[in-house]
């Protein structure tokens, strides 16, 4: 009988079985893949956001509603003591302008694979393409591998499933039915972090389509956020628009739609703004002019003129004071979400009330969930992969007490 199954080789798995390992449990990992980490090292290619840099106060009001359920996690994990775990790994961090924490490689492979090998001489062992099916009759976890069924026996396990973002690397969702089919209650998915779709015009998708907002402030009611966003041809995504998505999609879904309002220059208030717009234009183009008056864009500029258009009037006609009120308040209406598949994480999962603060499930003793499986979400920022890590760590701490009793 193996002490300990783990399933699923992302970063909460692996955690979690780096911890049972190191507690003296004999651990197996099975993932359905055929190799582990592959949506780790996706993030990796952004340079792999591990962490941020701020207040832990601060850091942990990013989790938002799920806050009271990942509080003692993080705090028995925190990003100084996940930098010093990736040190301890030969990869150094270092802490960008924005506050966030990356290796000084800025890549994932090499901090993967130094995991890896303490994994392995830790003793920690890996089945590779062994899909999760759930239970047997007789309690065994059940695979489907390449030589067919498999049944295992195990004295605790360690779910580490993911979400149902990027299926294609493993996290597809798929694990809901098996622990539905044991009482478990599973909230619905959603896509987090993700981008939203505009029926732009003809002419702005194909001039503007990948430029990005820089320096721009988002609003939607009482919440906004200062960063960049990106024009796709789609719609419009970016860090800043990840960091509303939460308020984003739940009015989109809600009521089939949202107003985001995009402030071009937002450290410039409607007065000082009106003053530059009463300039004399002479024979410059009206493009020109609010280039050379208000330092915009030619992006920002068409989304003037776009907004312009869907009220019915031209830009050319509007007065000072309206350009220079558009500038800070232009409305875009994001008709609805980026599909689930192509959303940086996910919202929603095994929802916490299922679990104790070991992070068991109280249906199912000896089974225990981490990382993104769980119903919790977090704007982008290091923020994601904190957590995974952190909740890996607690549920992986839980395990070895099981183990003990």
């Amino acid at each position: 009988m193996t002490d300990v199954a783990v399933i699923g080789a992302g970063p909460a798995g692996l955690m979690a079985a780096e911890v049972l390992a190191r507690g003296g449990a004999s651990v197996t990992v099975y993932d359905a893949m055929p190799s582990a980490g592959r949506k780790f090292l996706m993030a990796g290619r952004g340079g792999l956001n591990l962490t941020h840099s701020e207040p832990l106060a601060d850091f942990l009001s990013r989790y938002r509603e799920a806050l009271p359920h990942l509080r003692a996690a993080v705090e028995l994990f925190p990003p100084d003591a996940l930098r010093d775990w990736s040190a301890g790994l030969g990869q150094l961090t270092f802490v960008g302008s924005s506050g966030r924490v990356f290796p000084k490689t800025f890549k994932a492979s090499p901090l993967l694979r130094a995991w890896l090998r303490r994994l392995d001489a830790a003793g920690v062992q890996f089945a590779f393409r062994h899909r999760w099916t759930g239970w047997d009759a007789e309690g065994r976890l059940q695979f489907e591998t390449p030589d067919g069924s498999l049944a295992v026996a195990a004295n605790a396990t360690v779910l580490a499933l993911g979400g149902a973002s990027w299926p294609r690397l493993g996290s597809n969702g798929a694990w809901v039915s098996g622990l539905a089919a044991k009482g478990v209650c599973v909230s619905k998915f959603r896509p987090a972090n993700s981008g939203f779709t505009v029926a732009w015009s003809d002419v702005f998708r194909d001039r503007f389509e990948g430029q990005p907002l820089k320096g721009v402030g988002l609003t939607i009611g009482a919440h906004t956020v200062r960063g960049e966003a990106m024009i796709t041809r789609s719609g419009i995504e970016g860090g800043a628009i990840y960091a509303l998505s939460a308020e984003l999609r739940e009015a989109v879904l809600g009521i089939g739609q949202a107003t985001l309002m995009i402030a071009l220059r937002p450290d410039l208030d409607t007065a000082a703004l009106t003053t530059r717009m009463s300039g004399t234009r002479g024979k410059q183009s009206l493009a020109n002019f609010l280039r050379k008056a208000a330092q915009l864009s030619p992006v920002g500029i068409g989304l003037m003129q776009e907004a312009a258009i869907a009220s019915g009037r031209s830009l050319a006609v509007l007065s000072p004071v309206e350009l220079a009120h558009l500038v800070n308040a232009i409305p875009v209406q994001l008709t609805g979400v980026a599909p689930i598949e192509r959303a940086i994480s996910t919202a929603g999962g095994v929802t916490f009330d299922e679990l104790d603060d070991h992070f068991m499930l109280r249906k199912l003793p000896g089974v225990f969930a981490a990382g993104e499986m769980l119903d919790w979400e977090a704007p982008t920022g290091g923020y994601l992969l904190q957590a995974s890590f952190a909740t890996g760590a607690a549920a992986g701490r839980g395990a070895l007490e099981w183990l003990k009793r």
